[in-house]
């Protein structure tokens, strides 16, 4: 089977990480998109992320009946901090069954020549790379957005980020529109991100 996997802290999900799952499953031959919730991730070290429970409900919330979506919690299992080579290794050893590709944003293609191994995650599997704000550029900058291993979706900017999730409800605001009802509901009622 032909996985897709997004990963990420998911603190909190929002609907531009399902709109790249979809678009994943719509514009390649990626059958199901697994959502890697990772539990320190190295590049954010120095910013505190929200409780296990709290991401994982809110993981729960996003993907409830939405199908060929799936929760993986495998690096909760994996020595800390979670570097994307090593979990992808760990993905063909237990699943060799499968093909897997990775799913980022464009912003994240920009960064990933700083990443762990790069030339190692290219090596075994294809990177789908959704369009942020900038792509254009940011592709332009990539040293790998022309290797055949990336492909660059054709699809609209994803505009929104846990970071502004998170701010928006830090300053009183309204985040309900980039969010499931279900995770909407879940930050009103644990108070998260208040502060």
């Amino acid at each position: 089977m032909n996985i897709g996997c997004l990963f990420g802290t998911f603190d909190p999900p929002h609907l531009g990480h399902l709109t790249m799952a979809r678009h994943a499953l719509e514009l390649t031959d990626i059958e199901r998109v697994w959502f890697v919730l990772t539990p320190l991730n190295p590049f954010k070290t120095d910013r505190k992320i929200g409780p296990d429970k709290d991401r994982i409900d809110m993981l729960k919330a996003t993907l409830q009946d939405v199908p060929h979506l799936d929760i993986c919690l495998e690096e909760f299992a994996l020595p800390a901090p979670n570097y994307t080579v090593d979990t992808l290794a760990h993905f063909r050893q237990r699943w060799p069954e499968h093909c897997f590709s990775l799913i980022m944003g464009s912003d994240n293609l920009l960064q990933f020549a700083h990443w762990r191994q790069p030339e190692e995650i290219l090596a075994h599997h294809r990177l789908i790379v959704h369009p942020r704000p900038g792509h254009v550029l940011q592709e332009r900058l990539s040293p790998f957005a022309k290797d055949p291993r990336v492909l660059l979706l054709d699809a609209p900017e994803v505009d929104v980020s846990s970071t502004l999730v998170r701010r928006t409800v830090r300053e009183g605001g309204d985040a309900d529109r980039w969010l499931a009802p279900g995770v909407a509901r879940l930050i009103r009622e644990r108070g998260l991100y208040k502060e």
